[in-house]
Formats: structure tokens, sequence, C-alpha cells
């Protein structure tokens, strides 16, 4: 079995301006990185994400940027923190999943934004940490929606 998921949300600003909000670092810090992101999602880039509810920076590779079409990212796959002694491999940590996100136009002035995340190892931790990230990918999406619709940041104060 393949561990793999996509999510989708509809967002009713154009394509431009949705696109733009998960590219610039000082806006997805807005609503999604709740501790910050450094640096511009530029295809070859690596950026870092940090979030309150998992302390720590995150280094984020950029495979691929098609401006107000296509993001597709790397980034560890953080399903299992290998023991004291353990080897890398064996453990099943040390490899990394990809997250491709894609900005569809749709009627005049809507964006369909899809977030599709693969490559876990079929393992239970595995299982465990798609999980989560498919539960994370789908709160970026609403945040994503109220941030560029409303203004508000609907992650604020939610983890500390």
């Amino acid at each position: 079995m393949e561990l793999k998921f996509t999510v989708s949300a509809r967002i009713s600003r154009p394509v431009r301006e949705v696109f733009e909000a998960v590219a610039d670092p000082a806006k997805l810090s807005g609503y999604f990185t709740t501790g910050g992101a450094k640096g511009r999602l530029e295809s070859g880039a690596i950026v870092t994400w940090e979030f309150h509810d998992f302390p720590g920076a995150f280094p984020v590779e950029v495979v691929e940027v098609e401006e107000n079409s296509r993001i597709v990212l790397r980034w560890e796959a953080n399903d299992a923190a290998p023991a004291e002694g353990d080897d890398m491999e064996a453990s099943g940590a040390g490899y990394k999943t990809l997250v491709t996100m894609n900005f569809e136009p749709i009627d005049d002035d809507r964006t369909l934004v899809t977030i599709t995340e693969e490559g876990w190892r079929e393992t239970e931790p595995g299982l465990q940490a798609s999980y989560g990230n498919c539960m994370g990918w789908s709160q970026m999406l609403c945040a994503l929606k109220v941030y560029v619709e409303h203004g508000i940041n609907l992650r604020q104060d939610m983890y500390k």
C-alpha cells in the first residue's frame, strides 16, 4: 500500500494572490508557519519553516516552482526518531517525502489548491506520520483560505 494523500480547497481569490501567500515567507508566516518562515519558495532553494507545535526549524528543499501554478517540496519524513545507536536507514528515519502543491484558476477570481504528499515507508510510524501531515496540510488550507479572504490568522496562539 502506497502511503500518499491529497487534500484540496477552493479559495475565493485569484491564483496569483493565493500562490504568493504560499511562496512569500512573510505571508506564509502570517497564517501557517507559526514560528516563522525564512526564504522565498524558489526552485533549488532550501528554506526553513518553524512551527510552535513542533519546535525547531525544519529545512524544506524547494524542488520546483512554476509561478502561479505549482510548488514541489521535499522535507524530512519525520516518521520515527532512531534510538541511540540505531542505524538511521534501518530505523526508518532519515528520508524525505515529496509535497506537490498545485494552483488552478477556477471561475473568474477563485483558485483550487491541491496538496499531495507521498513517500513514507510502509510502516506503522510512516502511516502515523502521513496521518499527521494530512491533518497539518488540511489545517494549512483552512488557514490559507481565511488569511487571503479575510486577513485573519486562524493559527494565532493556537499552539502556545
